[in-house]
């Protein structure tokens, strides 16, 4: 079963966190991660202009673009962002308006499905941005899948994570690593989704 972990990433920390959803999912049998990002938006010339954007690009480099049998040959799905003034990046949200054909055919109906983030601050809005993308899962008949308590981490964490979903904190220059804590969060996250999906698909 394919697990999608479909980010857009501007200076590679949504990305960095998929690789470690990713890892999440390898540790279940009959798993495999597929990595996929979204078209970018920002003009060419600004990314140009600024190297962390620029050192977040190349960094990203040899991500394919996902594309719709990606979302539909899947068996769960992770959606992966930056807030954005406490809401979904355009460049995911974008992808998102781009799922009216599987919607019509129903084709993402009963799949698990879960939401990561990552923002500069501590207050930056992580569980406002995965509200955000709620009503997306339940329009498109997916099942929401978050972090549950039995993942120690969401007690000791000082970054990002909390029952809504894996969350980062980058800092104020983005430049923030991901933490113990951070990395364990998001490994449950991926394993306990590619666990659900297998459960949804054997039932």
């Amino acid at each position: 079963m394919k697990v999608l972990i479909v980010y857009y990433s501007t200076y590679g920390n949504t990305y960095k966190m998929a690789l470690e959803i990713a890892e999440g999912v390898k540790k279940v049998d009959g798993a495999e991660p597929i990595i996929r990002t979204v078209p970018e938006l920002i003009p060419e010339k600004i990314i140009n202009s600024r190297e962390d954007m620029k050192r977040g690009r190349d960094l990203q480099k040899g991500v394919p673009l996902v594309t719709l049998d990606d979302f539909r040959e899947a068996g769960a799905i992770a959606f992966g962002t930056p807030t954005r003034f406490g809401v979904v990046s355009a460049q995911l949200k974008n992808q998102i308006d781009r799922l009216s054909p599987l919607w019509q055919e129903g084709a993402l109906e009963g799949k698990p499905a879960g939401i990561f983030v990552s923002t500069s601050t501590l207050h930056g809005g992580q569980e406002m941005t995965i509200f955000s993308l709620l009503p997306v899962l339940l329009h498109l008949g997916m099942i929401f899948v978050g972090v549950p308590y039995s993942v120690k981490n969401l007690f000791t964490t000082k970054g990002g994570g909390s029952p809504y979903g894996p969350g980062h904190i980058a800092g104020p220059d983005n430049l923030r690593e991901l933490d113990e804590d951070e990395k364990a969060i998001l490994r449950s996250f991926g394993k306990r989704l590619a666990e659900i999906g297998l459960k949804l698909k054997k039932s």
